[in-house]
């Protein structure tokens, strides 16, 4: 997938063959003029996509860490080339969503989309703790954090350290929303005998649901508040935000 470097973005345009939905981080306006720090941290879809030409381009990029936010059936069914192809890079799998997806819809009562990120904030404190500990003891090289998509467990993490790195809350949606526009063609062409209306619906990601978010931290004092509340120790928080900063 190739993407158009943003405006004032240090980074240059990503092009990880066969990925649909990848991203720097960096690049993005932040409330006090400046932008997000570039090859810091990325975001995308399921990496089991990739074969040797964007294996090259992940460790070209930089990448030297991976983390894979999916469930452990979800690996276990399409296991990531990552460890095998690339040795070098450290991988590690920590579920998101609880440790099933059962567990997930039971603990969540399935919410609509707009307010999608406020039951994982929620919900999975503990799981969230648990991801955002391993990015802030990260070594500082570039960190992938990834899940199927690329669009809802990692677009929560994204807009949570974007929010930490003072992003503009447009550009905090903006990040969201574009993934349905990256998913779209590709995934009307994969499930090209399902009903496109269903795989449009599912690809949904509306910019109201991260201002939703962005309200729910607010009740909570901000987003370092709420880390705070989740148990991150106010130096892994100024880890997290120099990722971007």
């Amino acid at each position: 997938m190739l993407m158009e470097p943003r405006s004032g973005a240090l980074n240059s345009a990503l092009n990880f063959p066969d990925l649909l939905n990848v991203r720097d981080l960096g690049g993005y306006p932040t409330t006090d003029g400046a932008y997000t720090r570039s090859r810091s941290l990325l975001r995308a879809d399921d990496l089991v996509q990739l074969r040797a030409a964007g294996l090259r381009a992940l460790a070209d990029y930089g990448v030297r860490t991976v983390l894979d936010l999916r469930w452990p059936q979800e690996a276990a069914r399409h296991p990531s080339p990552v460890p095998d192809a690339l040795p070098q890079l450290r991988y590690q799998r920590i579920s998101l969503l609880t440790h099933t997806e059962l567990e997930w819809q039971l603990r969540s009562r399935d919410p609509a989309k707009e307010l999608w990120k406020c039951a994982v904030l929620e919900h999975v404190r503990f799981e969230l703790h648990h991801v955002l500990s391993f990015i802030a003891a990260s070594p500082p090289e570039p960190l992938l954090f990834h899940c199927v998509a690329g669009k809802d467990r990692t677009g929560l993490v994204a807009a949570l350290l974007l929010a930490l790195a003072d992003a503009t809350p447009a550009a905090i949606a903006a990040d969201y929303a574009v993934s349905a526009e990256n998913l779209r063609v590709g995934y009307l062409e994969r499930y090209h005998d399902a009903d496109p209306a269903r795989i449009l619906e599912a690809l949904r990601c509306p910019e109201e649901g991260a201002h939703n978010m962005l309200k729910f931290l607010e009740t909570a004092g901000g987003v370092r508040a709420y880390l705070k509340q989740i148990g991150l120790s106010d130096e892994e928080i100024a880890q997290l935000r120099a990722r971007l900063r």
